[in-house]
């Protein structure tokens, strides 16, 4: 793989696994086990929700849509769901979740190895004719864009700074 592909699915990997993943953990274990199923409305998710469709989208895209492993998603029940796993069902669930995205990215990136166009390959994903770029492209901003809506419900929820970043002589470092 050259190396323009090799460091987008090692940033890929980066940003789910390296940032996204222990940021959702730290939402998960401040929040009360009321709160993981809390819902402002009806029309909208609970952080528990928003955990199993994270983690079904991922699986559906990456380890079905680009691997080829069975697709076993139920994108209702994702939604439809308002309580019934607690906390650390939750945490093992994401966890199991970006394990098998990761070792899926693992596995395209030694697909990758071989042959450069592995990123434009063709897939068809929820009916959708897309690339491999596209597939991990459209995972990582996704799972980015309501890894946002649980860090706002935690903070709405428990009031309380989430500690993210350090900030020491002007450098922000991750503390996570």
């Amino acid at each position: 793989m050259d190396e323009v592909g090799k460091a987008f699915v090692l940033a890929s990997r980066n940003h789910l696994i390296g940032e996204y993943l222990p940021k959702i953990r730290r939402c998960l274990v401040s929040l009360s086990e009321d709160d993981l199923w809390w819902r402002p409305n009806p029309e909208s998710n609970s952080v528990a929700n928003l955990v199993l469709h994270i983690c079904g989208n991922a699986r559906q895209w990456i380890v079905h849509g680009v691997c080829g492993a069975p697709d076993s998603r139920d994108r209702p029940g994702e939604f439809g769901r308002d309580g019934g796993l607690g906390r650390a069902e939750l945490i093992a669930h994401l966890e199991r979740s970006l394990d098998d995205v990761d070792q899926a990215l693992l596995v395209i990136e030694a697909r990758a190895a071989s042959s450069s166009r592995t990123l434009l390959e063709r897939r068809t994903i929820q009916g959708m004719d897309v690339s491999v770029l596209d597939a991990l492209y459209h995972v990582v901003e996704h799972f980015s864009q309501h890894v946002g809506q649980i860090i706002y419900i935690t903070k709405l929820r428990t009031g309380s700074d989430l500690e993210f970043w350090q900030v020491e002589g002007g450098v922000a470092r991750p503390n996570w």
